[in-house]
């Protein structure tokens, strides 16, 4: 034997059911699968609904909201707060500072403390010798003329009396417990014989039974609904599976072959047919147009030429005027006569 070992845990072993309990389990089980089947598919169905409305609706609505949320309200906000809030706040917090807190600051430094330091003075120096003689003398008075004329009165009057009243009330404490326990007693048996027995008796051998009973067939009814709604979720599956293939062979895949099989070639020869002979003969009736176009520009700009040479006459050359500055980009030098200096 390995003592290094573990102790391998053993399953748990189940209680026998009765009779009973499989003679409720099976038709109720029943029940559930035939009410809870349709609920599931309805469920299923609702699903698949709302996660394609949240996919293709909800998300891009949610995006766009976002955006526009964040270009209208957001933006305009931060704006406000950076471009007036923030600067108007600087300029109130600045006015508050030199019309505010700079008197305030002056009158405690140059008015409040000066005062106070006179009202200190004066309590520390003046008041306070006087309130402790005053304190001394009422302090006597107070304990010649109260304390000791109360105190022999609580000796010699309020403490007898106080102790004879409390005998008084002792004793008539004693005498209300033991009657009230004589009451207490007489009703304690009078409400256990009459209520406290009979319920026992009625839970006991009534209540209980009937709620491990009820107890019981609520566990299998609800043992009944998940099974039921397990199994309805498989069948559901199941069903949805076939449906997606019965569409698919129905439309998908029609669809695909005719569009692989039909449309893609029939619009390859209708482009390398048609269409790409119309666009090179669009383009060459293009280029002949414009070709034509810049033929009858370029005429009727020489005929307006012509018409204005006949009615105007040519235009006045502008003629060439002597200059005393080099017209060249030739520099001066000592060897040119151009200049003062070197000039005949």
């Amino acid at each position: 034997m390995d003592l290094d070992k573990p102790p391998v845990p053993q399953p748990p072993q189940q209680q026998p059911e009765g009779c009973l309990v499989v003679a409720i389990r099976l038709p109720v089980r029943i029940v559930a699968l035939v009410l809870v089947l349709p609920v599931r598919m309805a469920w299923d169905a609702l699903v698949v609904a709302c996660r394609f409305l949240d996919d293709f609706l909800l998300r891009p609505l949610g995006r766009a909201l976002l955006w526009l949320g964040r270009v209208l309200v957001v933006l305009p906000l931060v704006g406000l707060w950076r471009y007036v809030v923030v600067p108007v706040g600087k300029a109130l917090a600045w006015l508050g500072k030199v019309l505010v807190v700079a008197p305030l600051l002056w009158c405690h430094r140059y008015l409040l403390t000066p005062v106070g330091r006179a009202l200190a003075w004066l309590y520390t120096q003046v008041l306070t010798p006087a309130v402790i003689g005053l304190g001394v003398t009422l302090a006597w008075l107070a304990r010649y003329l109260l304390v000791v004329p109360a105190r022999w009165l609580y000796d010699w009057f309020l403490a007898p009396v106080a102790r004879a009243v409390a005998w008084c009330v002792l004793g008539v404490g004693r005498l209300l417990a033991l009657l009230f326990t004589g009451i207490g007693r007489v009703l304690y048996w009078t409400t256990r014989v009459l209520f406290v027995l009979p319920a026992l008796a009625l839970w006991r051998w009534v209540l209980a039974p009937v709620g491990r009973l009820l107890a019981l067939v609520g566990r299998e009814v609800w043992d009944a609904l998940r099974h039921a709604w397990r199994i309805a979720g498989h069948l559901s599956l199941a069903v949805g599976r076939f449906l997606g293939t019965l569409l698919r062979w129905i439309f998908v895949e029609p669809v695909r072959w005719v569009y692989r099989s039909v449309l893609t070639p029939v619009g390859h020869v209708v482009r390398d047919v048609v269409l790409r002979p119309a666009a090179a003969a669009a383009g060459a009736v293009g280029r002949t147009v414009r070709q034509a176009l810049s033929a009858a520009r370029a005429s009727v700009r020489q005929a307006r030429a012509d018409v204005r040479r006949l009615l105007f006459g040519d235009a006045r050359q502008p003629q060439p005027v002597a200059r005393r500055e080099p017209s060249g980009r030739g520099t001066r030098t000592l060897d040119s006569s151009t200049t003062a200096l070197t000039k005949d």
